[in-house]
């Protein structure tokens, strides 16, 4: 199974996903940023489209990773990462239904102040106009598709820890 944590820069994504993993026996994280890093590694360097997931083979380059880990581990696969654009969600996740691999999208959420917060007092990754232009697209999506499409985590006043633990327990129920 996979327990896709899906939501803006600011909103825990990886953070959480660390302590799901720990909740969640069997289980590992894989970063599907780590697919994005690898084609931006190719030289001389692929289309310049400002983000690695408007390439074509990112996506079900991610669904092929993911059904090969499994196969092999087995388990549950642990995956935070922003998708906001709707067609991407469909493309992956029904690649991922094609192998038959469960799929439970989970959105971690957070109202606009409280990412902004977030984001510009980042201790480790430091302010960042990259993750903060994320801000309307992720509101747009909540509005049109992302919620509907997933279980909400209302982020705003849990700790990284209360949120990893309702993923788990809706998960494990």
């Amino acid at each position: 199974m996979i327990v896709w944590l899906n939501g803006t820069h600011g909103a825990g994504k990886t953070t959480t996903s660390a302590l799901v993993r720990q909740l969640i026996p069997d289980s590992r994280v894989f970063d599907a940023e780590k697919v994005g890093e690898t084609l931006m590694d190719i030289t001389p360097g692929l289309p310049w489209t400002g983000n690695f997931q408007h390439w074509p083979p990112w996506r079900p380059l991610v669904v092929e990773t993911a059904r090969r880990v499994l196969d092999y581990t087995g388990g549950t696969l642990v995956m935070p990462m922003t998708v906001l654009v709707e067609e991407y969600w469909q493309e992956i996740s029904s690649g991922l239904a094609e192998h038959a691999i469960p799929v439970r999208h989970f959105v971690l959420h957070a109202d606009q102040d409280t990412l902004r917060g977030r984001i510009e007092g980042d201790k480790v990754m430091g302010p960042s106009p990259f993750r903060l232009q994320y801000l309307e697209p992720y509101a747009e999506a909540a509005r049109t598709w992302l919620h509907a499409e997933a279980e909400v985590v209302d982020t705003t006043h849990l700790t990284p820890e209360q949120a990893a633990a309702r993923i788990a327990e809706a998960v494990k129920g």
